[in-house]
């Protein structure tokens, strides 16, 4: 069951990534063809509640996607199994989120 569950939250995560994927890769052609600098960029960034959302949403969407995939190659390569796989993922998932928040916030605030 538990199976299941981390296929469907891998699946979710992906249709969360998509349309946020693509709005990340809009934003870095507009960025680059206007040839703005990162002083330019933060500029538009800091104090954004709508680039902390859309980012901190993306980053907590591959935070989650990334760590139930490293799961299922650390048990396919190294056969950890039980409770240190899931101790595995849930420290590289918190691990990811943590330094991904991080670079959120040193954008946005």
């Amino acid at each position: 069951m538990l199976d299941l569950r981390l296929y469907m939250a891998q699946r979710l995560s992906a249709m969360v990534m998509i349309p946020l994927t693509l709005g990340h890769i809009a934003v870095m052609i507009y960025a680059i063809q206007d040839g703005l600098s990162a002083a330019e960029i933060l500029g538009r960034t800091r104090g954004s509640v709508l680039w902390f959302v859309f980012y901190g949403l993306f980053v907590l969407a591959v935070s989650l996607h990334a760590a139930i995939g490293l799961r299922v190659i650390v048990h396919e390569t190294l056969g950890l199994k039980g409770r240190a796989l899931d101790i595995f993922m849930w420290l590289a998932g918190l691990l990811l989120l943590v330094t991904g928040l991080r670079a959120v916030l040193a954008v946005t605030l």
